[in-house]
């Protein structure tokens, strides 16, 4: 990763640009389209998890700020979802999965984020309470996954936010930031106290690339949704990527 100016490496930044400037447009911190970019670019599975960490952090916590000052974040609907998720992804951070595991569990959870990519929610004013021990569960599944993977959650929490009609569109969005940013801070502090953490020399690049493109899509956040054609077209690389880390 050290030659920059090389095709393979422009194409690799290009598409994780791509992913925080669609994923952050919609609160989410872009985890699974860094991990796709990754995975169709050959970057080793030890330096994946890392970097779609720290990514995630930058990209969903400029999100998040944006939309919490726009008044979309409600705090005692994320609370139980944190407090399960925070120590969960902690000991997935620190969990040392072999190569071929790796690749199944992000391949397995790249699919799952394509679906996301094809669905369609609408925004339901009606909302509901969602039950504490629920919430508390939830976010512990999903954290336990985001420290594992590197993927933040939000592609997978957010659907269930909406389908079950505990959040409008814009707090989904500003819940799920907060969400992705506690869990990928407690998955990252995770993996750095672990003994098996590396830390990829060009860690720097790829977090001005997501910051550029985190940018540029939360203040797509505030005026639209990203374009459903875009949306879908990520699925595509997103289903591509996930047969590359399985059948590899």
């Amino acid at each position: 990763m050290d030659n920059f100016d090389s095709p393979q490496t422009l194409g690799l930044f290009a598409l994780i640009f791509i992913a925080a400037v669609l994923y952050s447009s919609v609160g989410h911190g872009g985890a699974s389209g860094y991990l796709a970019a990754m995975a169709l670019f050959g970057v080793a599975p030890v330096a994946m998890k890392p970097l779609a960490l720290s990514m995630n952090i930058i990209v969903a916590g400029l999100g998040f700020a944006r939309l919490a000052r726009a008044g979309y974040f409600n705090f005692s609907l994320f609370w139980p979802f944190a407090l399960g998720s925070i120590p969960a992804a902690y000991l997935g951070g620190a969990w040392k999965l072999t190569d071929a595991t790796y690749r199944t569990i992000v391949g397995i959870a790249l699919l799952l984020a394509a679906w996301r990519m094809f669905a369609e929610y609408k925004d339901d004013r009606v909302r509901r309470t969602p039950p504490f021990a629920a919430a508390l569960l939830l976010g512990a599944g999903i954290g336990l996954l985001s420290g594992l993977t590197g993927v933040g959650g939000g592609i997978f929490l957010s659907p269930i936010l909406l389908m079950l009609h505990w959040t409008t569109m814009r707090e989904s969005a500003a819940l799920t930031a907060a969400f992705i940013l506690v869990n990928s801070i407690a998955g990252l502090a995770g993996y750095a106290t672990s003994t098996h953490a590396v830390w990829p020399e060009a860690l720097w690049v790829f977090l001005l690339v997501a910051l550029a493109g985190g940018l540029l899509g939360s203040e797509l956040a505030m005026r639209r949704l990203a374009p459903t054609m875009l949306k879908r077209l990520l699925g595509v690389v997103l289903i591509v990527a996930a047969w590359k880390m399985i059948g590899t």
